[in-house]
């Protein structure tokens, strides 16, 4: 009996690394075993993206593969507080002057509207998705139940690669405002190199930084909201002076002409500023981690995105009346333009006020990225030696590490300047596709739907998704046209409306739901893919290229992997698996 028990407290120790914490599944056990693998890809992947998980396997068999718990600890205050520190950050600081110059003018107030009701459009369904399945998985949990496991790799790769470049592209810019605040050039704390171009300045300050906030965000989830809603109530104090400081100095002439670049200039600003508003989905991450999800993720991820969008517009404003759009410094709007009004200080204060927003950025992002890797690995696409969850801190350290880890090799080495314009377009993506699957959720089951109500849902989505491709690309390939929109946002409008007409609901959300379904997911839908049309061609090239890649290490790996455990062999299988083996896995050992 004692050696029983102390076997299973070693196997179940947490630091300790061996080939099936990384490899459990039955493809894996050998090199014959892979080729066996390999050679029935086609119909594994088939098999894969017909199959969907669900609420109850997200929450209960899913999650018990980290081994322990994440701590129940957080409120809607908690969430709240997240939802500033995670979104507020530098982008206001930099993409409103430099936006404000080049595309929108003092227009870039209507460019943050429109931005900002694109994303509570998403917001709204990441409040119902986590209310409903209140897993650590955000956006990857809820596409595995509604659109498959295929659909959610390609999320979930995204989201990854998101985690990965968009920390080392705050930890970088971090070491810039630094330097500014120090009163030095943005370069001067880096090291200066003989490597190629974008990749000679080496940058130890932002590795740093990365390995700080993660090591906090490892320590506890309520601890790291306590470091967060300081830091962040202080960012907030700095955005009112900001915005009070700005409207004492305002001047209305400044707001003439109030669109010089047109209605174009005005989205195409909106769809990168959109980047501002990025990271709330952060916090659908921590619904695993929440005391009372139904009541405190509501609260929180609304409450916060509310007021976010009305501060970016006020800050947007205050800029737009203080400096004619055309005197706005486009790489440091604010700090000229407070110097311009002859408060020379204020540059530091902004600068202080950008860092301790990137800081917060950083922290709350190496909280929520790890939850979205621990899930991920929980499905077995990357080796579930990530989902372990430590049973002290109740936190995932492997998972915090892993995207650290890659986060500060890219900081340390890269620019990231090509990298930069992936984020939005992924992002834009992912919102879309949740849409999507917010609509499935409502209109689609596979206990009650028939295969006509599933047809016409099918139909009427790709209406719907086909009618805001053709207005995005319209909207790039003639901007001064009106006679495309006649044919497109009509075909938009009936495939909604077949939605609420010949498709019954299915589904009721128990405690939250997203108001006027299926008008705004599909507005949702609309307003996500219209802005990644604004984004210009090298975006999609890039986004293909990286997607291309993704599909090639899904097709190796992810596909074997995930197919193994939905069919009973994560190990090796016992007698009555093979009493049970389903048609697909006898086509296998024919094979």
């Amino acid at each position: 009996m004692e050696d029983t028990e102390s076997n299973h407290g070693q196997s179940k120790n947490y630091w300790r690394i061996n080939k099936k914490d990384f490899f459990p599944e039955k493809s894996f056990q050998s090199w014959s075993s892979y080729r066996s693998a390999l050679c029935q890809t086609h119909v594994r992947f088939k098999d894969q993206l017909l199959g969907r998980s669900d609420d109850v396997s997200e929450l209960g068999e899913v999650r018990k593969r980290s081994e322990n718990d994440m701590k129940r600890c957080l409120t809607w205050w908690d969430l709240t507080w997240f939802g500033f520190g995670s979104v507020i950050g530098a982008g206001i600081f930099v993409l409103t002057g430099q936006e404000a110059h080049d595309d929108a003018g003092p227009a870039i107030i209507l460019s943050y509207v429109a931005s900002g009701i694109s994303a509570m459009l998403s917001v709204f369904c990441y409040t119902e998705f986590a209310v409903e399945i209140p897993a650590a998985g955000g956006s990857f949990a809820y596409l595995r139940v509604e659109l498959g496991d295929f659909a959610a790799f390609i999320a979930g790769a995204n989201i990854i690669f998101e985690s990965i470049i968009g920390g080392a592209a705050v930890a970088r810019a971090w070491t810039s405002y630094l330097a500014t605040l120090l009163n030095l050039h943005p370069n001067s704390l880096r090291i200066h190199t003989n490597l190629v171009k974008d990749f000679n300045l080496l940058d130890p300050v932002a590795v740093v930084i990365l390995f700080i906030t993660s090591t906090v965000a490892i320590i506890s989830a309520k601890k790291t909201s306590y470091i967060n809603w300081i830091a962040s109530a202080i960012h907030v104090i700095v955005i009112i002076f900001v915005i009070v400081v700005g409207f004492m100095h305002a001047n209305t002439n400044n707001l003439v002409p109030f669109m010089p670049f047109g209605v174009q200039g005005v989205f195409r600003a909106a769809a990168i500023v959109y980047f501002a508003y990025g990271g709330f989905d952060n916090i659908a991450t921590m619904a695993e981690e929440t005391r009372n999800p139904s009541k405190d993720i509501p609260l929180g991820l609304l409450g916060s995105m509310s007021l976010i969008t009305v501060i970016y517009c006020l800050m947007a404003l205050s800029l737009s009346m203080m400096q004619k759009y055309t005197q706005i410094d486009p790489n440091a709007a604010y700090s000229v333009a407070f110097k311009n009004i002859g408060i020379n200080w204020a540059q530091y204060l902004v600068a202080f006020g950008a860092l301790k927003g990137m800081t917060t950025v950083l922290l709350v992002s190496a909280l929520g990225q790890a939850r979205y890797t621990t899930h991920i690995a929980r499905s077995h696409i990357i080796p579930p030696f990530f989902a372990l969850v430590h049973p002290k801190t109740g936190t995932p350290i492997y998972a915090t590490l892993l995207i650290t880890i890659c986060s500060a090799c890219i900081a340390l080495f890269s620019s990231l300047d090509v990298l930069a314009s992936l984020l939005s377009i992924s992002t834009l993506f992912i919102f879309m596709m949740m849409a999507t699957a917010l609509l499935v959720r409502r209109y689609y089951s596979r206990e009650v739907s028939t295969k006509q109500q599933l047809a016409k849902l099918v139909g009427c989505l790709s209406i719907i998704i086909a009618s805001s491709i053709g207005t995005s690309a319209y909207w790039a390939l003639s901007p001064h046209g009106w006679i495309g929109y006649v044919i497109t946002l009509p075909l938009w409008f009936v495939g909604t409306l077949g939605i609420q007409l010949f498709v019954p609901q299915c589904h009721d959300p128990k405690f939250w739901g997203v108001p006027l379904v299926p008008w705004l997911p599909s507005l949702s839908i609309a307003t996500n893919l219209f802005l990644m049309g604004s984004l210009g061609s090298q975006a999609f090239i890039r986004f293909g290229l990286c997607t291309g890649l993704m599909l090639i290490y899904y097709l190796l790996f992810g596909v074997h992997a995930t197919y193994d455990m939905a069919h009973g062999n994560g190990d090796e299988l016992n007698e009555m698996q093979i009493e049970n083996i389903s048609d697909v896995e006898k086509v296998e050992i024919k094979c």
